[in-house]
């Protein structure tokens, strides 16, 4: 396995200083179950990526053969590796080259091998981390009752959104949209209120409670919390782009859903989004795929239309109001990360 050069690939749209501290974050880049033998392309931080599976094994790596540069997506499989198309190179356990058809009885050199990255397959998808650092391993995000007793576990199809991570996280974050957003799927247009809450900070970012009266069944379902009911919404933030939020039903039932943000440049993000449960176990698991990406479609426009197209991390440069809090938060801890205000190139 090639130790891969810790550098901005060309044409990045981060500033370079940027680049390196998300290169040392993991990231998604793959649901677990789309990843099989044939080689799976990927983008994340504008890196061209290879994915696969051999020998139970998840390999990472640079899309391009070291041979001559082409990209290995354009290849095939078989039961050792993934195949280059150009000259038949095959690569296998840790990107490491296993064959070279003209000159079968040659030792592969090391040179040969791919420019590969740290994996971690988690919570049903694929992570990497393209500048892993093992004398300072940077910790995963914690999805809460993932593995918890009675609760199933659920992976939404991964989609793109043609905006910045940090928008499209911080619009996860806020509470203050979902009386104007989301009424078609959860909310209530005339709840319109945000009552007080107040971040706490944490070593990975921070977590908020917040209690209201919004509900959280499908607007078409005839269900009704009980009178007077407050709804508890636990948020986690792990910087920089995954955040959870733990929904508190009636009674003991739980949903949990995880906002997976990865950055395929800095004005793309491929949403993956995770979701555990203890209750309607009976219903068909697309259908929970058709809720949840109707919600995120209804946030769509907006994370694509807000300018800047950047996060500004200066809190003067835009107004804010109370129910900002988790906003300034989250603006703030990637701040503390040393992050500049994502400036595009």
């Amino acid at each position: 396995m090639n130790r891969p050069s810790i550098a901005p690939p060309a044409h990045c749209t981060f500033e370079p200083e940027d680049w390196l501290r998300l290169a040392q974050c993991w990231h998604p880049v793959a649901r677990a179950c789309d990843i099989g033998p044939a080689p799976v392309k990927a983008t994340l931080l504008d890196e061209q990526l290879v994915i696969y599976r051999i020998k139970g094994q998840v390999v990472v790596a640079r899309d391009a053969c070291p041979h001559r540069g082409v990209p290995l997506t354009l290849g095939f499989h078989d039961e050792e590796g993934i195949i280059c198309p150009y000259h038949g190179l095959r690569f296998g356990e840790d990107g490491r080259c296993n064959r070279i058809p003209s000159s079968p009885n040659q030792p592969v050199p090391a040179k040969l091998n791919l420019t590969s990255f740290a994996v971690e397959e988690r919570y049903g998808l694929i992570w990497t981390c393209l500048a892993f650092d093992p004398q300072n391993p940077q910790p995963l995000p914690v999805m809460p009752h993932w593995r918890d007793d009675g609760f199933q576990q659920i992976n939404c199809p991964a989609f793109e959104v043609n905006g910045f991570a940090g928008r499209q996280v911080e619009g996860f974050l806020d509470v203050a949209h979902f009386a104007w957003i989301h009424t078609e799927t959860f909310a209530d247009p005339g709840n319109q209120e945000v009552p007080d809450y107040h971040p706490q900070e944490t070593a990975s970012g921070f977590i908020a409670d917040y209690w209201s009266s919004v509900g959280n069944y499908p607007a078409s379902s005839d269900f009704r919390a009980p009178e007077g009911f407050q709804w508890l919404r636990h948020f986690e933030m792990h910087l920089p782009f995954t955040a959870t939020l733990t929904i508190h039903f009636p009674g003991d039932a739980r949903l949990v859903i995880m906002n997976a943000a990865s950055p395929v440049s800095a004005r793309i993000t491929r949403m993956f989004a995770p979701i555990a449960r203890n209750f309607d176990l009976h219903v068909p698991v697309e259908d929970v795929h058709a809720f949840n990406l109707r919600v995120f479609e209804e946030d769509r426009l907006m994370v694509e239309t807000q300018r800047p197209e950047k996060l500004p991390l200066d809190l003067t440069l835009e107004a804010h109001i109370p129910a900002d809090r988790s906003s300034i938060a989250y603006r703030r801890g990637l701040k503390k990360m040393g992050f500049g205000d994502f400036f595009l190139v």
